[in-house]
């Protein structure tokens, strides 16, 4: 991806690091704004000024152009907080990532990226290391942060608690018969500090 990269749109030549970051945030602004069903190639080219080309280069489908996208829009939006309370890290987490998937198009784009993702493992592989599992090792790493200043116990799984709090989020978000939002995110962590036993 060295080197100069010829676009139109009258921008003349600019870095290819320059068009990628541009074609990328396009495709995020494209993808949460309106959806994966107004998704195309053709409209993140004219919206970044990149040639269609160029995108195709750099990614081989609409759905890995959308999945890369959408993880550079909320990269910043999902960061995760360390104000040296877990707890509440948590739940403020939890909080922006709900109030993504239910507040913009975010959530059902996710949501049909995940869909497409299972016909289709190119997508799934780029699903995995482009999103889930950079986003995973962030939640663990805070968890494991935890545990090392006795905050949490010695023992915890990080892994199985990462899918106990986000993991009811994605089901909510793919099967939506119950509310998304922070009222489930707030009993969620209750659970897991409170546990259920009598």
């Amino acid at each position: 991806m060295g080197g100069i990269e010829e676009v139109n749109m009258g921008r003349g030549r600019r870095p290819s690091a320059e068009v990628r970051d541009e074609v990328l945030q396009a495709a995020g602004d494209l993808l949460v704004d309106q959806g994966m069903g107004a998704f195309t190639i053709e409209k993140v080219a004219a919206l970044s000024g990149a040639s269609k080309m160029t995108i195709y280069k750099w990614w081989p489908s609409k759905g890995a152009l959308a999945l890369e996208g959408y993880f550079s829009a909320v990269e910043s939006t999902l960061a995760f907080p360390d104000t040296g309370n877990v707890r509440a890290d948590l739940r403020s987490q939890l909080h922006a990532f709900v109030d993504l998937l239910s507040m913009t198009h975010a959530g059902r784009a996710l949501a049909q990226l995940i869909g497409q993702a299972q016909t289709d493992p190119d997508l799934m592989e780029s699903y995995r290391a482009t999103y889930s599992s950079p986003r995973r090792a962030l939640a663990v790493a805070r968890l494991e942060a935890a545990v090392a200043i006795g905050q949490l116990r010695a023992d915890l799984d990080a892994e199985s608690v990462v899918d106990q709090l986000w993991g009811a989020c994605y089901h909510r978000l793919l099967i939506p018969d119950r509310p998304l939002d922070h009222d489930f995110v707030d009993a969620l962590v209750a659970n897991l500090f409170g546990g259920v036993g009598a």
